[in-house]
C-alpha cells in the first residue's frame, strides 16, 4: 500500500472490496507494478477496500477478473517482491466462490445482469422440455411485413435470447457479461440498452434476409460490443474501455471461420458481421457525434 495523503485518497474511485489483508495487498501491488496507482483502505466489518483511478477502473476490473481465478500465479507474487512487500497466501486466505460472487455483481450493471438472467432462464426453460414452445414465441418473423411487425414487434429482438446449447450459451453470455458489464459501467444503461437494440436488430433482420428465420443467439450483439469496445477504445483511450488486440484478432479470426466453413457447428455469420460493424459504428458517433458525455 503506498501512503498518499488523504486529499490524494479521496481522487481515487473504489475498485473492488475483499476480506483478507494479503489478498488486497496481493492485488494493490501488482496494479502498481502496471502502472495503476492503488490504495487500500480498511473497513472493520467488510475488509479491504482496494481503490484505483477512475480512468483506470475498467483496466483494473479487468486484471482483477483475471487475478481472483489464478491468485497463486508467479506474476503476483513477483510484483510484490519487486516492492519488498512479500505476500504469502494461504488457501483459507482465498474463498474463490465468495470472491466470484462479489466481483460478478460489480462488474456487471443492471441492464448487463437482467440480459444475462434473461438468456440463461430461457435456457433452461429449453432444457427442461419447453424448446420448441420457447423457440416459437421467440423466433424472427416467419414473414417479415408491417402488420407482423405491428402485432409482435419484439420478435425484431427475440432470437438473442435463444440458445441452442451450452457451449453457445455459455460463450456469449460471458462475453455479454464482461464487455456489456465495462460498457454499463464507464458509459452508464442508456449506452448499453442502445447497442443491445440496435445491434440485435441489425443482425437478425440481416441473417433472417440471408437464411430464413430459424436462428437464434446472442452472438451478433455480442460482435456488436467487440466492435464498440474496439473502437472506443481507438478512438478514446483516455476512458480506460478497451480490449487487447490479441483478442481482437482472435474474434475476427473466428468470425473468418464461420464464413470459410471450417466450424464444426451451424453459425449465423451475417448476424455476427452485422453485429460487428454497427458496433463499430456505434462506437464512432459515440465518440463523435455525442461526444462520449455519456452518464449512468
Amino acid at each position: 500500500m503506498t501512503n498518499e495523503s488523504a486529499e490524494n485518497m479521496d481522487t481515487l474511485q473504489p475498485l473492488v472490496q475483499v476480506k483478507d489483508h494479503n489478498i488486497a495487498l496481493l492485488f494493490s501491488n501488482y496494479l502498481q507494478s502496471l502502472g495503476i496507482q492503488a490504495q487500500l483502505k480498511a473497513n472493520s466489518e467488510q475488509g479491504y477496500m482496494i481503490l484505483c483511478p477512475k480512468n483506470k477502473i475498467s483496466q483494473a476490473k479487468t486484471e482483477f477478473d483475471a487475478f481472483i481465478l489464478q491468485p497463486y500465479a508467479d506474476k503476483y507474487q513477483q510484483a510484490a517482491w519487486d516492492r519488498a512487500e512479500t505476500v504469502t497466501l494461504n488457501a483459507d486466505d482465498f474463498s474463490l466462490l465468495a470472491n466470484f460472487k462479489e466481483n460478478f455483481l460489480a462488474h456487471a450493471g443492471i441492464v448487463t445482469l437482467v440480459i444475462f438472467s434473461l438468456c440463461w432462464l430461457v435456457f433452461l426453460g429449453s432444457e427442461l422440455g419447453w424448446a420448441q414452445q420457447i423457440f416459437n414465441s421467440l423466433q424472427f418473423y416467419p414473414q417479415l411485413s408491417v402488420d407482423a411487425f405491428l402485432a409482435e414487434p419484439l420478435r425484431l429482438i427475440g432470437p438473442a435470447f435463444f440458445h441452442f446449447s451450452w457451449l453457445h450459451i455459455v460463450f456469449n453470455t460471458m462475453w455479454w457479461w464482461q464487455l456489456g458489464g465495462s460498457i454499463e459501467q464507464t458509459l452508464g444503461k442508456k449506452t448499453l440498452i442502445n447497442i443491445l437494440l440496435i445491434s440485435a436488430i441489425v443482425s437478425n433482420l440481416g441473417q433472417y434476409l440471408v437464411s430464413g428465420a430459424n436462428f437464434g443467439g446472442l452472438s451478433g450483439v455480442v460482435y456488436a460490443l467487440v466492435g464498440f469496445v474496439w473502437w472506443f477504445g481507438y478512438l478514446a483511450p483516455e476512458r480506460g474501455l478497451s480490449l487487447a488486440k490479441p483478442l481482437v484478432g482472435f474474434l475476427l479470426f473466428w468470425l473468418l471461420l464461420g464464413f470459410v466453413d471450417l466450424l464444426p457447428v451451424n453459425v449465423a455469420n451475417t448476424a455476427h458481421l452485422l453485429g460487428l460493424l454497427s458496433g463499430c459504428f456505434l462506437a464512432l458517433v459515440t465518440v463523435k457525434v455525442i461526444g462520449i458525455k455519456v452518464k449512468k
